[in-house]
């Protein structure tokens, strides 16, 4: 809390407001406030009338998690059904300050998250807000597996996804469903390249917008790629795709595809379990030596 707010508030006759800050995935960040006229601080231009407002913020000891509940109205200048239909607003990040509203600068963070589960009816949409410490309820440390535990291009990995062996964009020449892209042939990805890989809109109204890469198949002279799930704004002719190779954290695939066995994070050489039900057979070495060769 800053000094100037502190002094405000001993005085007992408050000028006090909520400001919320929404960074979405695409890096457009949307500013709202519960006050009846426009406020401005940290570059954020918070907007009254937007018909967003928030519950009290549960809080507690421990790590237990903290969370509150943002309420608001669909509306055509602000938060749009089609951008949370898009996904535009799943995990984005969100600030809410506590705001002597004549003088911005006396002014407080109360919460810092991100946006969870939303449900919308009725013209309006309920988004659960989950706080800092939701990040400790997810698993931590290694798991021995026989794939890899890293994801494709991070710093485990160690692969440059800026690779043209491992990348390419392709301007779509027709409309599409979202979901069925059927387009010419890459000539230098053999069949099945991108499966498991991402495609990322580049340009248009589905910008920014991902999905993951169900199957890659050549047919004929075309290449027809499918994602597990349909990105839901327009794709159009004239937009930009970008379509990222797939890997399946096999070691055959670290070590063929990406010549990356070096970086690679699982343990190919864990017995399975039928090793742990196995007894010595009269036929066998039973040297007690290694079981790989």
């Amino acid at each position: 809390m800053t000094t100037a707010l502190q002094t405000h508030l001993d005085t007992k006759a408050t000028h006090l407001c909520y400001c919320w800050a929404v960074t979405r995935s695409d890096g457009v960040t949307l500013g709202f406030t519960d006050h009846d006229q426009p406020i401005q601080f940290d570059g954020i231009a918070f907007m009254p009338e937007s018909g967003l407002s928030a519950r009290a913020l549960a809080s507690t000891t421990g790590l237990s998690v903290n969370n509150t509940e943002a309420i608001g109205v669909l509306s055509a200048d602000a938060i749009t059904e089609a951008d949370i239909n898009a996904g535009r607003y799943d995990g984005a990040e969100v600030t809410t300050w506590l705001v002597q509203w004549d003088d911005p600068s006396a002014r407080k963070v109360r919460f810092y998250g991100t946006i969870g589960e939303i449900t919308r009816a009725s013209g309006g949409f309920q988004a659960e807000l989950r706080g800092l410490t939701e990040a400790l309820n997810q698993p931590q440390g290694r798991s021995y597996l026989k794939t890899c535990s890293a994801l494709l291009g991070d710093g485990r990995c160690g692969i440059d996804l800026t690779n043209p062996l491992f990348t390419t964009d392709f301007t779509l020449t027709a409309d599409t469903d979202g979901q069925h892209f059927t387009l010419a042939l890459f000539p230098t990805f053999n069949d099945q390249w991108f499966e498991q890989g991402q495609l990322i809109v580049q340009s248009g109204a589905a910008q920014h917008l991902r999905g993951v890469i169900k199957s890659d198949r050549i047919v004929g002279d075309t290449r027809q790629i499918t994602l597990w799930e349909q990105i839901k704004a327009p794709i159009l002719a004239g937009d930009t795709l970008r379509f990222i190779a797939g890997c399946d954290r096999r070691a055959e695939t670290c070590r063929e595809k990406f010549s990356n066995f070096v970086n690679f994070q699982g343990f190919s050489d864990i017995p399975g379990s039928d090793w742990l039900l196995s007894v010595p057979r009269s036929d066998g070495a039973n040297t007690g030596g290694s079981l790989f060769r």
